[in-house]
């Protein structure tokens, strides 16, 4: 994950996510388990309604190379890890 806003070079802490418009994540690296759209909010973002991102068609077992503060309601993705 490298020295992103001071995060270690390897994840120390991981949680379950479930995507929801309003669960603030706080910067997390997610790995994916089952494959499908990821829709987030990336880190620092300050208009949040108009910021979202499409990972589309991540596949299972998947990091993705982003660190986030929310996973939307409208991910089809799921087995979402965060990872920080």
């Amino acid at each position: 994950m490298g020295q992103f806003n001071q995060q270690p070079d390897f994840a120390t802490i991981a949680s379950t996510v479930t995507a929801s418009d309003t669960t603030f994540l706080n910067g997390v690296a997610l790995y994916v388990g089952t494959g499908g759209d990821v829709h987030v909010i990336m880190k620092n973002v300050e208009n949040t309604a108009g910021n979202v991102i499409i990972f589309k068609n991540v596949p299972d077992g998947s990091f993705l190379p982003a660190i986030v503060d929310y996973v939307r309601a409208a991910t089809t993705a799921a087995d979402i890890v965060a990872v920080k």
